[in-house]
C-alpha cells in the first residue's frame, strides 16, 4: 500500500500527535472507507485486492459513501462525516480536499459542459453540494454548503489578477478615502 498517501489522509484526522492505538482499533467508518478505499487503488495481487473491494462494498452498505477506486484523489483526503457522498469514478479530486455529507459530484451527459469535473488542491466542499459536468475548479476554494456549481471556478489568486476585481477595488479605495477625506469625525474646526 502506498502508506504514505493514506498517512497523509490520518494526519487530516488526527494531527501531529497520530493516530493511537485506541484510535486504530475504534476508528470511525470514515477512515474504514478510506483505508479500505486506499488498499484497493494500491493492490496488485487479485486476492488482497478482491478482499477490499469487498470489505469497501460493506463500508458502504453502512456510511453510504460511494467512491470508486477508479476515482484519481491526492493525498490528505478528509470526509468530515459518514452519510451519502457519491463521487463519479471519472472525476478527478487534489490535494487536501475536505468532503462534507450530502456531496454529489457527478457527470453531464449531454451539452456543452459534457464530462466529469476536474477539483484542484486545497478545496472545501460543504454540506449537500452539487459539483456536475466538464468543469475545472481552482485551488484553494471553498464551496458553500447546498452549492451547486456547474461552471469553472478558478482559484482566489486568480481571481485577484483579474482586471475586473482589480477596477472594483480600485473604486472601493477611492471611495473609501474620499469619505475619509470629508470627514471630519464629527468635530468642527470653524469658530
Amino acid at each position: 500500500m502506498k502508506n504514505e498517501i493514506f498517512k497523509k489522509d490520518l494526519y487530516r484526522w488526527y494531527g501531529e500527535k497520530g493516530e493511537s492505538f485506541k484510535d486504530r482499533i475504534f476508528r470511525p467508518l470514515e477512515i474504514k472507507y478510506l483505508y479500505a478505499f486506499r488498499k484497493v487503488q494500491s493492490s496488485r495481487a487479485f486476492l488482497t485486492r478482491f478482499w477490499y473491494m469487498f470489505k469497501l462494498w460493506r463500508i458502504y452498505l453502512k456510511s453510504h459513501i460511494q467512491i470508486s477506486p477508479k476515482t484519481k484523489i491526492g493525498e490528505g483526503f478528509y470526509i468530515g462525516h459518514f452519510g451519502r457522498i457519491i463521487v463519479n469514478s471519472r472525476a478527478t479530486l487534489g490535494k487536501n480536499i475536505n468532503i462534507a455529507t450530502g456531496v454529489t459530484i457527478g457527470q453531464e451527459s449531454r451539452g456543452k459542459r459534457k464530462g466529469v469535473p476536474t477539483i484542484g488542491d486545497n478545496v472545501w466542499i460543504g454540506t449537500n453540494a452539487v459539483i456536475v459536468g466538464n468543469i475545472n475548479i481552482g485551488e484553494d476554494v471553498l464551496i458553500a454548503p447546498l452549492a451547486f456549481v456547474s461552471s469553472l471556478i478558478v482559484s482566489f489568486f486568480e481571481q485577484l489578477l483579474t482586471e475586473r476585481f482589480m477596477y472594483i477595488f480600485f473604486l472601493s479605495f477611492l471611495l473609501f478615502n474620499i469619505t475619509l477625506n470629508n470627514s471630519n469625525g464629527g468635530y468642527s474646526n470653524e469658530n
